[in-house]
């Protein structure tokens, strides 16, 4: 339908034959895009607009691609980001994702992959807005969960404060009920980019959830690990 919102890129990228070869096919292929063509540009746009992706060069004049990244991250920005960088290493690679990117292209890339990554990014994204966002609380059994105070009613009615980080965890696996959600998530989700817990740490979460919300924790029906992949909540 034309009355349809064009979906909105902002392209980061200092090469400017590059910069107009990846604007052009992108408009071809229906989104709308806005362009910086440095660090501190790329930061001002981003605070002043919303974007559906950025398309970020690691390589440019200021401030670097991957700095960019974490500063969209410590402002809670959840936009999704692909990194273009001409180090293919997987330290870089790592890096890279390890500092908020979503997905990482090498230079040179093939223009199809660079699209369809795009597009692909651009639908997980709208599917992970799409899901119920919860309210300040939520009951499931007999327990009730307060997000908003953070304290909970547990199912012998006893009531516990609960932590910050616990309630986030709650929250996230709350929100993708049914579905497992990677520890890779969990930690970019609950603890940030830099500081890397370890799955124990996670599984000391859920075993308290299951002493607070289970009726038998050895047997537990709402939050369940996932062997090797992660954890999940159901009812």
């Amino acid at each position: 339908m034309p009355t349809e919102k064009k979906l909105s890129i902002l392209l980061v990228e200092d090469e400017e034959n590059l910069h107009e070869a990846l604007k052009l096919n992108l408009e071809l292929e229906g989104y709308e895009i806005s362009s910086a063509f440095d660090g501190e540009q790329a930061l001002k746009t981003i605070q002043q607009e919303y974007f559906d992706l950025i398309i970020l060069d690691v390589m440019l004049p200021g401030i670097d691609g991957i700095s960019i990244a974490e500063t969209i991250r410590v402002q809670n920005n959840d936009v999704p980001v692909l990194i273009l960088s001409a180090k293919n290493t997987s330290a870089d690679r790592v890096l890279g994702l390890k500092k908020g990117a979503d997905d990482y292209l090498t230079k040179p890339f093939n223009l199809e992959e660079l699209l369809l990554r795009v597009q692909k990014l651009i639908e997980k994204n709208k599917k992970l807005q799409d899901k119920d966002s919860l309210g300040d609380t939520y009951s499931f059994g007999k327990n009730k969960i307060d997000f908003k105070a953070q304290e909970a009613t547990t199912q012998k009615g006893q009531h516990i404060q609960l932590s910050k980080k616990e309630v986030m965890l709650l929250k996230l696996l709350i929100e993708n009920k049914n579905e497992v959600v990677t520890r890779e998530k969990i930690l970019q989700a609950v603890w940030g980019y830099n500081v890397y817990p370890t799955t124990r740490t996670i599984d000391n979460f859920i075993l308290s959830f299951r002493k607070y919300f289970e009726e038998d924790s050895r047997n537990p029906k709402y939050f369940h690990s996932v062997r090797s992949v992660g954890y999940k909540y159901s009812e």
